[in-house]
């Protein structure tokens, strides 16, 4: 990484590797998730087939939130270690994560965001068009 950074010429000081991304977030983080979805209507499983609902993109799925588990358990994960090392930082620039159309509803995908972001110092999320526009690759 410090040798990507060196060749781009962005300027750093440090280069820190955080190895727990991993590790299962703690019960008081995925409460709070909780707490933030409870403001959507949860449909629970096999009651979305049987009733129409206008706004039903307003709308979270219990098998949504069972399938999508471990990638909300991750994003939840990902607070928790931006906030243990980077709650000090002047800007912090993430990926921003590429919701899967028909897999995950809108509530839930902004929910991750909020997740990520709320409570931190000045946050950019950065989304390409997947090409390749660094010379280093070509």
């Amino acid at each position: 990484m410090a040798e990507l950074l060196c060749k781009f010429r962005i300027d750093f000081s440090d280069v820190v590797m955080i190895p727990d991304v991993q590790k299962k977030p703690r019960e008081e983080s995925v409460n709070e998730f909780n707490n933030l979805i409870s403001k959507f209507e949860v449909i629970p499983e096999g009651e979305n087939e049987e009733v129409e609902r206008e706004d039903k993109e307003g709308c979270i799925t219990e098998s949504e939130l069972v399938a999508l588990r471990e990638k909300t358990n991750r994003h939840i994960r990902l607070k928790e270690l931006l906030l243990q090392h980077s709650k000090q930082a002047s800007l912090i620039v993430m990926t921003l994560p590429m919701p899967v159309v028909g897999t995950v509803s809108a509530p839930l995908y902004m929910a991750w965001l909020e997740t990520l972001t709320k409570d931190m110092p000045p946050f950019l999320l950065l989304r390409g068009n997947q090409s390749s526009v660094l010379t280093f690759y070509s």
